[in-house]
């Protein structure tokens, strides 16, 4: 099975906060990890915000940078993705930049999992909320 999952799920499986536990469950499943390569960019950003919050250290930074790219099954580009992405923003009137997520969602028929409680939110009583999961009501399929 293939699961979507958003910078702040990925995050947590290298700085320990609420949620790092599940998170990490995700990580250790057999299910196939699938994002659009924006996470990298998203991840690399938020593990330097905890770089300079002085929560990780620099070499674990740097690592962060290396891990991201190898830890998903594919990473998807934004180009295929863009016009779904950009219609779903409209609709939701949500930044594109969680709608890549939905639209990667959506094209592989795939649940996609987030911490972000903003776009949970947001997608709450529409179409998309029966693929979007919070990562504390998801139960890896192993």
């Amino acid at each position: 099975m293939t699961l979507v999952v958003d910078a702040s799920v990925a995050l947590k499986w290298y700085v320990s906060e609420d949620g790092s536990d599940s998170a990490r469950q995700i990580l250790a499943g057999d299910e196939a990890l699938v994002a659009p390569e924006l996470v990298v960019a998203e991840v690399c950003n938020a593990s330097w915000i905890a770089y300079r919050r002085r929560e990780i250290a620099a070499d674990q930074h740097s690592q962060i940078a290396q891990d991201i790219t190898h830890v998903f099954d594919r990473l998807e580009t934004l180009v295929r993705h863009a016009s779904r992405a950009t219609v779903i923003a409209r609709e939701l009137d949500h930044p594109v930049y969680d709608c890549f997520y939905l639209a990667v969602s959506e094209a592989f028929d795939a649940p996609f999992v987030t911490a972000d409680g903003r776009l949970l939110a947001r997608v709450a009583g529409t179409p998309f909320a029966a693929r979007t999961f919070g990562l504390q009501n998801y139960t890896p399929r192993n």
